[in-house]
């Protein structure tokens, strides 16, 4: 695993790297409060270390690329944290969304996509967006799938979890 992730680490560190929603989300989350991590319902199922390794992941890369429908989904999401928190959550994650390289597909041109009816909008929009150009890191197994059947190279994040890969210079 350590030398297949290596190679992909390689082959994408100047290109570029693609996060899935909810990756992205707990980045975000983490970003504004790693502790919070653990008591937002749509970010419990990580740790405070698997934040980390996440974001010691997306500094490997020259950039992290994104979509509207990405970013969208990121917001809708985080729309359920607490009303006392969602005001200064939504003013870090906009002054952090400049960082991201944005990329755009109709989604007039997604819904023709032949995945588009079992994957919907945001997955085909990865689909279409990623092969050749950039590396996916995503822990949803059915997307996982998806990619490397079209020939798209992608991590599974809970398959490096529980790897060492922090201890070792990428």
């Amino acid at each position: 695993m350590a030398h297949y992730l290596d190679s992909l680490i390689s082959k994408y560190a100047t290109k570029g790297l693609l996060v899935d929603s909810n990756l992205l989300l707990v980045y975000f989350v983490g970003m504004f409060d790693p502790e919070r991590i653990p008591k937002f319902k749509k970010t419990m199922a990580f740790t405070v270390d698997e934040f980390r390794l996440l974001a010691k992941f997306f500094d490997v890369f020259k950039k992290v690329v994104t979509t509207p429908n990405i970013l969208t989904e990121v917001s809708n999401l985080s729309g359920q944290l607490s009303e006392s928190l969602r005001a200064s959550f939504h003013g870090d994650f906009g002054d952090r969304i400049p960082r991201l390289e944005e990329h755009y597909a109709s989604s007039a041109s997604l819904a023709t996509s032949t995945h588009f009816k079992r994957f919907g909008l945001t997955d085909s929009g990865i689909v279409e967006l990623v092969k050749g150009n950039y590396l996916v890191l995503t822990d949803d197994l059915r997307l996982y799938g998806l990619l490397l059947n079209r020939g798209a190279d992608a991590i599974n994040f809970n398959h490096i979890r529980s790897q060492a890969w922090p201890d070792k210079s990428p």
